[in-house]
């Protein structure tokens, strides 16, 4: 199997090794927890650790059915341990599978012996049972499928004589979902592919985690956001959007909608920030897909500067940047990435194609008056920088690892 050692994510989860916290990986299904796991593992045994120590179980393995109860989970988990000497390392893939997994988890934690790993595709589990057993026990990482980096590390590990712009044209066609190199990137097998595992997030992490029984209202919705990718708008909005299709629903309902897909990991919602007052806006946020290759396999969308913001969104959050949108008069900004005390701002255009464009683009960022560092993102390869405005093409500033 191909596979690359997601260093960004060990790095960030190595700190916690061996300590009493459970260590909770999320994200939408196949973004390559269990890879993370696997990693892991390895990572402890170059510490020494016998592997016996190590116990690890999938719960979407049909081997593993039994084990779908809590009760016999933990008889088993016990019973495995009972004889070994030292710290064991516990790690349990896709843990939502498992009714009432918390209070296994739980019970476990207790014990100074266990150092515990869990992944899980649906949000909506995890967070009201973690919250309520094992509030301030736990940290959580968010995985998400591959950056342009990651994409062409592996991507070149079979075409290493491929440049850096054929393989972004690749990316941009397929996008980050790890299995893709199974596949050998083949266009038809990839959006099959990806269509098949849209099915299942919908599926199983939507429709039958929430028993939603309106298959083509949630298709409705989906499609007015998909279609809208990158562009703001509200839970409002998109009640007009479904009474002139003759579907009247209330705003409480689409908002729950929206909650199960971002639950899922099928999206993410980015709030719009007021750049003056630092005030967060309640409505007319943005939402982006986990992955741009669902654009043209799934939705049949193909916008190029809906796809370079969906593509920088995920590379800031995947560097565990919180995001906001900035709203500055009558002047937005696509994103502001904050992490510890840095901040950067980031306007994403295909191409700075004229006049009009160069303004809109840098005028944005011009009437900011701090000193954080400010960026124009696009495929251009001449230097558009100005007034201490950084211009950049996209494929240089995703491997750009500075910022």
């Amino acid at each position: 199997m191909k596979v690359i050692n997601r260093e960004s994510y060990i790095n960030r989860i190595k700190p916690f090794m061996n300590t009493d916290l459970i260590k909770v990986i999320t994200g939408i299904r196949r973004s390559g927890k269990s890879i993370i796991l696997q990693l892991l593992m390895k990572e402890i045994l170059k510490q020494g650790i016998l592997e016996e120590n190590i116990i690890y179980y999938n719960f979407e393995d049909f081997k593993n059915r039994k084990l779908l109860n809590s009760d016999k989970l933990y008889e088993e988990i016990l019973n495995k341990t009972k004889d070994i000497s030292g710290k064991i390392y516990l790690f349990l893939d896709e843990i939502q599978e498992v009714p009432e997994w918390e209070v296994v988890i739980n019970s476990l934690r207790l014990n100074p012996d266990f150092d515990i790993y869990i992944t899980g595709s649906n949000a909506k589990l995890l967070s009201s049972e973690l919250s309520t057993y094992l509030a301030g026990r736990y940290i959580e990482f968010r995985i998400y499928p591959f950056t342009f980096s990651e994409f062409r590390e592996l991507y070149s590990k079979d075409k290493p004589n491929e440049s850096n712009n054929i393989i972004f044209l690749e990316y941009i066609t397929l996008g980050g979902m790890p299995y893709l190199a199974q596949l050998n990137y083949n266009h038809d097998t990839s959006y099959q592919y990806l269509h098949d595992l849209y099915n299942s997030v919908y599926i199983k992490d939507i429709l039958v985690r929430n028993n939603f029984r309106d298959v083509d209202l949630l298709d409705r919705i989906l499609n007015f956001i998909i279609g809208n990718n990158g562009h703001s708008f509200s839970a409002n909005s998109i009640a007009k959007y479904l009474k002139s299709e003759n579907r009247n629903v209330s705003v409480t309902s689409i908002v729950n909608y929206l909650k199960a897909f971002e639950e899922a990991y099928l999206i993410s919602r980015i709030k719009k920030e007021d750049l003056k007052s630092k005030k967060r806006f309640k409505v007319n946020e943005k939402v982006y897909l986990a992955d741009h290759g669902f654009h043209n396999s799934t939705f049949g969308t193909n916008d190029i500067d809906q796809i370079y913001e969906n593509i920088i969104l995920n590379e800031i959050l995947s560097r565990n940047y919180h995001v906001t949108v900035g709203k500055n008069k009558d002047k937005e900004v696509d994103f502001i990435a904050t992490k510890n005390n840095k901040r950067i701002y980031i306007q994403v255009c295909y191409q700075l194609s004229n006049n009009d464009v160069v303004e809109r683009e840098f005028g944005s960022l011009e009437s900011i008056k701090d000193n954080f560092p400010k960026y124009v993102i696009s495929s251009d390869k001449v230097d558009f920088s100005r007034n201490g405005i950084i211009h950049k093409n996209i494929v240089d500033f995703l491997m750009d690892k500075s910022w």
